[in-house]
């Protein structure tokens, strides 16, 4: 489809939607004109209002070459979202007096660590959740993306080694792998794994009947949806959708960070009970009123976004994190909302509990231009508010982004200096090591160099040389982002550690290369 093509049908799309407390009438429409403009895969919504579920469907298909389309009751992965579901898996355990929100990590974990032993004491369980540990932004990433063969122990282990970035509590850093401990805390306490405790403790007695809390139960889901992307640009994000290989799975470790996968009918079954504080349709509790407002307390504050004058109005006048929530302001209202991605798959789940009305949208695509301009249509609609042509202006946001990506990259390669390596091929070859991540293999091959990322499956790559003493990493798993591997040597020649960071200038965080120390490891270590 032409651009103009495309531009003249958001423009349609972004009509402003009549205000009522019901579903946008031409809802479905908008939805699947949307998706086929803009070449999403499949796309599930689901909407709760007063209690009472208004929408729960989808649209598209599963997968592509399958004519197979998505209904209610297709799973689709819904990432960081699942966050909101460990800290409810925690509120049970409240409830039961096993654990205490503001107790200390080490009570129930005594071999927990993290790099500063004041901080391995302070830490509470409370602080898991809130992204203030003093880690960076997606720190310790790499140890589940996109695939690990470490079990979540192992993996908790390694936390002791991550080096923070800030002190403890003093700002706001996104992270995933401390709710990995806090899965691993759900076990400690409960005796069952993360995965089967919120299976039988939250999802199953919520009603949530098709989602999955670990892969193998989802790979064997007939009724679900594959994750895609666009993988043959210059930038991920460019080119047309393809499959992406499912077997792309952080559950094994980081399940408890956003490895659930979810239904319409399964969403609108999680935001009746958020909207009704953990009350259950049978006069049962998931868990308390006092977990329900703990959870969506604010805690930790967040740096507000710079957006550009298109999208003024979506941006707040202030943040926080919650327990697996984020709470903000959206045009004088309080808005309750989260968002989630796995490699090939983006869900973004909102509650305004004012006007006690909650909904999810889930894609198997990485399209989040269309994403973000279908949340912000319906939360002006449940607002009575003009809609403000966000479809469009979210769109057109996303696809600046990606060319704004593109030309910084054109402009890194234009001013690349073909000089080096400075060293015979060989003599980069060898093991090193990180301490939070484990080995990396340089290792020569019959027309240069090739690396291992040895802490996970199938990460392999040529090594291509880029400038100096520094190479490009080129992956035959086309889905994993490049990085840079640069080499640093002494006045003797001898490699002494190795960098990353990633190739991509607006790579998702969680390629975390930029972290790794890599020292060289001698023989026989």
């Amino acid at each position: 489809m032409t651009p103009v093509r495309t531009l003249a049908l958001l423009l349609m799309l972004a009509a402003p939607l009549p205000a009522t407390a019901a579903p946008p009438k031409d809802l479905g429409v908008m939805v699947e004109t949307l998706r086929k403009s803009v070449g999403a895969t499949g796309v599930s919504i689901a909407v709760v209002e007063g209690g009472k579920t208004t929408v729960a469907r989808g649209w598209g298909v599963r997968k592509l070459g399958d004519p197979t389309p998505v209904d209610a009751a297709t799973i689709f992965q819904t990432g960081s979202t699942g966050k909101a579901m460990t800290a409810a898996a925690l509120a049970v355990l409240v409830d039961d007096g096993k654990i205490g929100w503001d107790d200390p990590v080490i009570k129930h974990m005594p071999w927990f660590r993290m790099y500063d032993p004041w901080v391995t004491r302070e830490m509470t369980v409370r602080d898991l959740l809130v992204h203030r540990s003093g880690l960076g932004l997606g720190q310790g990433d790499l140890m589940f993306v996109p695939r690990t063969n470490m079990t979540r122990k192992q993996t908790v282990e390694r936390v002791a080694f991550l080096k923070p970035k800030t002190s403890f509590r003093s700002s706001y850093a996104y992270d995933n792998v401390l709710y990995s401990v806090a899965g691993q805390l759900i076990e400690e306490v409960s005796g069952k794994r993360w995965e089967d405790f919120i299976r039988e403790r939250v999802l199953r007695p919520g009603g949530m009947v098709d989602a999955t809390s670990d892969s193998e139960e989802r790979f064997a889901h007939a009724n679900r949806s594959f994750p895609h992307a666009r993988l043959s640009g210059v930038l991920r994000g460019l080119g047309p959708q393809q499959l992406l290989d499912e077997r792309d799975e952080l559950g094994r470790t980081a399940a408890p960070a956003g490895g659930l996968a979810l239904s319409a009918n399964d969403m609108a079954a999680w935001l009746r009970i958020q909207l009704a504080q953990g009350a259950l349709p049978d006069g049962k509790r998931l868990f308390s009123v006092a977990q329900a407002r703990e959870m969506w307390k604010p805690v930790t504050p967040m740096p507000t976004p710079s957006l550009p004058d298109s999208l003024k109005l979506a941006q707040p006048t202030y943040q926080s994190y919650a327990l697996g929530w984020q709470v903000q302001d959206y045009r004088g209202h309080r808005m309750i909302s989260h968002g989630g991605g796995v490699f090939g798959s983006i869900t973004r789940v909102v509650i305004l509990p004012d006007q006690n009305v909650g909904f999810a949208i889930m894609l198997n695509s990485e399209d989040s231009g269309m994403l973000l301009g279908l949340t912000y249509a319906l939360v002006d609609h449940y607002l009575g508010l003009p809609d403000n042509g966000w479809i469009a202006k979210w769109e057109s946001w996303y696809q600046a982004r990606l060319a704004g990506g593109t030309e910084a990259l054109a402009a890194t390669r234009a001013k690349a200096v073909k000089v080096g390596p400075s060293l015979d091929l060989a003599r980069y070859a060898g093991r090193y090591r990180d301490a939070w991540y484990g080995d990396v293999v340089v290792a020569p091959t019959a027309d240069g160099l090739s690396i291992d990322i040895t802490s996970t499956p199938r990460m392999t790559a040529r090594l291509r040389h880029w400038q100096y003493d520094s190479f490009i990493a080129d992956f035959d798993d086309k889905a994993i982002e490049k990085p840079y591997v640069t080499f640093a040597l002494d006045s003797d020649g001898k490699v002494t550690g190795i960098t990353m960071k990633p190739v991509n200038p607006i790579s998702d965080f969680s390629w975390d290369y930029q972290d790794l120390d890599l020292k060289p490891v001698a023989a026989g270590k």
